[in-house]
């Protein structure tokens, strides 16, 4: 098999020559680093990531191939995959397709045999910013940087509207290895960007589950009768998704019981009279540290975000009970009185540790004390 040329470009003119590992073409997003050692495919097919070119920080991607059981949704939602060496064997009994394979059919861009730590030390020291893959006979540096220089950058874009579901569903598939419980409540999961680890945790408590278009009004919520609602993970900039915040403040005013993650978090920080901001390079990856400021305890989170809530915007009846090790930013909101929290990294992992999983105990306790 012939290698083709590919082309990385930053919007600064920055240039990464180097290997095409996945379909031809051109596209740009925002480029971004993750530092998570495992978990290439629920990365790449995590909604979180729509209009990013994802960069592994991790040497030797591709080694266990693609199967079709670890996506967390149907699609790639990554924009390009950006690594420093694929692996020429694929070792493990659930594969069923080659990464490269796999990007080549959902008509993904990928590169490889770029030096990765450099390209890592250039978002960190700059910010993240506006990049291009071109792989094939069209790939040139000046229409690379071109091509990057188009991309306007996620300040500003609703995205949570492009990957959510165009109508509501049931769901009541639980983790491979998890034990269903008998709960019987019922819970409303706003789908932002879901990914379905988040609600397959769910599923293994017993809950029922009904799944939410984005834009779902608050009477349509009300009309399901759930005991909590859930507000999922999901891409872009929180302040454009204005029919979101509207809903969410409305199911405030009737002590419904929230919990927030990831832009559920940003969602309800902003309902509750807070602002968010652009990070310079977010967070992405598997080995976060968080402080719980009550317990003082730290655990080891899953993140992906490139906006945060800013500290000083909160009202006074809503407090911080979370912050990141690594730069201060709150990681976790509740309100004082009211069954609202909310936590910015991914309890559910996928890929990641569990330590945060006791959160959607909280979220039980919470419904279970408002029944």
């Amino acid at each position: 098999m012939t290698e083709e040329r590919a082309i990385l470009a930053l919007a600064d003119g920055t240039i990464f020559e180097g290997i095409s590992i996945g379909a031809p073409g051109e596209v740009n997003g925002e480029i971004v680093f993750n530092t998570s050692m495992t978990g290439y495919q629920e990365i790449l097919t995590d909604p979180s990531y729509a209009k990013q070119i994802v960069t592994l920080t991790y040497p030797h991607i591709g080694n266990t191939g693609i199967n079709s059981e670890d996506k967390e949704s149907d699609n790639i939602w990554s924009s390009g995959l950006v690594v420093r060496s694929i692996s020429q064997i694929e070792s493990n009994w659930r594969k069923e397709e080659t990464l490269s394979e796999y990007l080549i059919k959902n008509k993904i861009l990928g590169i490889s045999n770029i030096d990765t730590r450099k390209l890592t030390r250039i978002i960190r020291n700059k910010g993240a910013q506006s990049a291009s893959i071109i792989a094939g006979h069209s790939a040139n540096p000046e229409k690379a940087i071109k091509i990057a220089n188009q991309f306007e950058g996620l300040s500003g874009m609703d995205l949570a509207k492009e990957v959510t579901t165009s109508s509501s569903y049931e769901w009541n598939e639980g983790t491979w290895r998890g034990n269903k419980g008998n709960s019987g409540l019922k819970v409303a999961v706003f789908d932002f960007g879901i990914k379905k680890n988040i609600l397959r945790i769910l599923a293994d408590r017993g809950y029922q589950l009904r799944v939410f278009p984005a834009e779902t009004s608050y009477q349509e919520i009300m009309e399901y009768s759930p005991d909590g609602v859930f507000l999922s993970n999901g891409p872009g900039d929180p302040e454009p998704c204005t029919y979101a915040i509207e809903t969410i403040t409305q199911l405030s005013k009737k002590n419904m019981p929230l919990f927030g993650i990831c832009l559920g978090h940003q969602l309800l920080a902003l309902s509750l009279g807070g602002k968010t901001s652009k990070m310079k390079f977010g967070h992405h990856g598997a080995n976060h540290p968080v402080q719980d400021l009550k317990t003082m305890k730290v655990a080891v989170s899953s993140q992906n975000h490139g906006f945060t809530v800013e500290e000083d915007s909160l009202p006074d009846n809503v407090k911080v009970t979370h912050k990141s090790l690594f730069d201060g930013t709150i990681q976790g909101i509740e309100h004082e009185s009211k069954p609202f929290f909310s936590f910015q990294g991914h309890p559910e992992a996928s890929p990641g540790p569990h330590d945060l999983k006791s959160l959607f105990n909280r979220f039980e306790e919470n419904m279970n004390k408002n029944a």
